[in-house]
């Protein structure tokens, strides 16, 4: 097990230091340089900061026991860390079939939160049995966490040594263009955003969205692929620009009901007329998307049913199952309602 000196001699600091970097200590001013490098060097070790000793764990009651069992959650979302539609619904999930086994949630953080050392650190300080990861995160993140919780399931994550529950991308991509397809669209834009690698055409949605229109015969305009960044304000923007120019296809998937809203929207403010002019299918069935003007075609994703089996998974891996990580893909359904 590394110690406090090991730190410090990795990040060529003295123990103090160390010792004031973990504990947050302003007393002393220390650059945001040194502070990087204590931070890097407990993450490299694995270094486990001391706290108040624990009782050691006898013969408990199975309501004891349980008690003893910590299951976080970290959330993916591109701005406030409780305003995604898609992401509350699963986390409901998770939570309702927590409570109905007698667990609840420990903590529940961000991936970008986790992006801070002292976050990061403080959140796995204690000793955290299970958690529910719904966002792949950066690589020296993932390998960290993964050295302290003995049980991880992911929501969707592209982490192959874990247990993964989700839906289809792909497909679910390729059900939306067919849709348009049959409408009788031919050109066909595509409005979504970047996963881990920070290439939009490397994500999943993208891919079926691209093959669909291959196999179809027909071609894909850049023009018509937006990259959003997962941002209705960057959306609006781009659909602004292409209304503008008048180069405007007959037809958008957006690979979230957040993005086709808010696509609706521009078009509309554009005095563009959806679906007769534009039709705009979205994915998730958020369930606000029936309410928007006109009512959202999109993909219905099981997302609090998501939530629940992830937390199945977990719970029968803290049990025992020590079989090979897999992956559960949940059906999905086409919802057609007045935007297509």
């Amino acid at each position: 097990m590394s110690t406090i000196r090991d730190v410090a001699k990795l990040a060529n600091v003295s123990t103090a230091t160390v010792s004031r970097v973990l504990n947050n200590d302003t007393k002393y001013k220390i650059t945001e340089e040194t502070k990087e490098r204590v931070w890097q060097a407990v993450t490299q070790l694995n270094y486990k900061i001391s706290s108040k000793p624990k009782r050691k764990a006898s013969a408990k009651e199975p309501a004891e026991a349980k008690s003893q069992i910590k299951i976080g959650c970290v959330l993916s979302v591109t701005k406030g860390k409780y305003n995604d539609p898609y992401f509350m619904s699963i986390l409901s999930g998770v939570e309702e079939r927590l409570l109905s086994r007698g667990y609840s949630i420990a903590f529940i953080r961000t991936g970008i939160e986790l992006n801070d050392h002292q976050i990061l650190s403080s959140t796995f300080n204690e000793p955290i049995t299970g958690l529910i990861l719904m966002e792949s995160l950066n690589r020296e993140t993932y390998e960290y966490i993964r050295k302290q919780v003995p049980y991880i399931v992911g929501i969707d994550t592209e982490r192959g040594d874990i247990d993964n529950v989700g839906y289809d991308h792909y497909n679910v991509a390729s059900v939306a263009v067919n849709h348009l397809i049959e409408k009788g669209h031919t050109q066909i834009g595509y409005i979504g955003g970047s996963g881990l690698t920070g290439n939009l055409k490397d994500s999943r949605r993208y891919r079926g969205y691209y093959a669909s229109m291959h196999a179809a015969g027909l071609s894909v305009n850049p023009d018509w692929v937006i990259d959003c960044m997962w941002d209705e304000a960057v959306c609006t923007e781009n659909i602004n620009r292409l209304c503008t120019s008048g180069n405007v296809p007959t037809a958008f998937f957006a690979g979230s009901d957040l993005m086709a809203m808010a696509a609706l929207n521009a078009l509309y403010s554009s005095g563009i007329s959806v679906p007769n002019d534009v039709a705009v299918i979205g994915l998730s069935n958020i369930e606000v998307s029936k309410y928007s003007n006109p009512p959202l075609s999109t993909i219905d994703v099981p997302t609090k049913e998501i939530g629940m089996v992830a937390v199945d998974n977990l719970l029968d891996r803290i049990n025992g199952n020590q079989l090979l990580p897999k992956k559960v893909i949940l059906p999905t359904r086409l919802v057609v309602r007045s935007s297509t």
